[in-house]
């Protein structure tokens, strides 16, 4: 099985190599998503069986500030990876990483893959975007999920009343390789089996002496107050 991994510098990308062993990941370098040519000329001289998309431009603030970037790599990046299929022809199966962030986020909600989005941002509304673009790819899996890498916590304070049913990257990997095992298509939202807050989840990480703070402090673009995302179609992980 020929596996081709895009956004393979990302956090999520790391742990995914390390379960696709044999996987190919080009370098932002090889390929842009925003350079229809380049994504052609990838796609088409590997061909590969199996393609996980996880190339993204992901802070909410840069997104923001920074639209027709955000535009470019997250939505028309990725019709650019739906275009090369088709045009590859051979049946490749795209699985597409999407974000618990395309719903409003009412506190103690959780979302399944049955909810319809409401994006609250301009982040959430390319993720969102990029989703419907995949849809017009028969044999696709959009993974709806909300992870960090485990590691010390990057900002020096962590959110008490921002929640989600968070998982770490590796354990994100995990649960993507069972769904390409299985083939599965539509929406799948990979869970972990409890929620907690985001200081929960930096102490968890390793982060102990992480700071405090709530969302009263918080001056920035709109977020998701709430994270959580249950399923219908999958089972939840233990996150660990």
């Amino acid at each position: 099985m020929k596996v081709l991994i895009t956004g393979g510098g990302g956090a999520l990308g790391a742990s995914l190599k390390k379960v696709f062993k044999n996987c190919f990941s080009p370098q932002h370098g090889e390929m842009d998503v925003t350079n229809a040519d380049a994504v052609d000329k990838t796609i088409l001289n590997y061909k590969p069986d199996v393609l996980i998309h996880a190339a993204a431009l992901v802070g909410i603030r840069e997104c923001e500030e920074n639209k027709e970037k955000a535009w470019l790599t997250n939505v028309e990046g990725t019709q650019n990876i739906v275009n090369a299929l088709k045009k590859l022809n051979n049946n490749c199966y795209l699985l597409h990483i999407s974000t618990a962030c395309v719903f409003a986020g009412e506190k103690e909600k959780y979302y399944t893959e049955e909810n319809v989005p409401a994006p609250k941002n301009y982040y959430s509304l390319t993720k969102l975007c990029g989703e419907l673009v995949v849809r017009q790819y028969d044999n696709s899996c959009i993974i709806r999920t909300n992870f960090v890498p485990k590691i010390q916590w990057k900002y020096p304070k962590a959110f008490t009343d921002r929640f989600g049913t968070y998982l770490f990257a590796d354990g994100v990997a995990k649960g993507i390789f069972e769904v390409v095992e299985k083939r599965e298509k539509g929406i799948i939202h990979l869970v972990g089996d409890k929620r907690m807050s985001m200081c929960e989840l930096a102490i968890l990480a390793g982060s102990k002496n992480v700071g405090k703070m709530t969302l009263d402090e918080y001056e920035g673009p709109s977020v998701t107050v709430d994270m959580s995302l249950s399923t219908k179609r999958w089972k939840k992980y233990k996150i660990e």
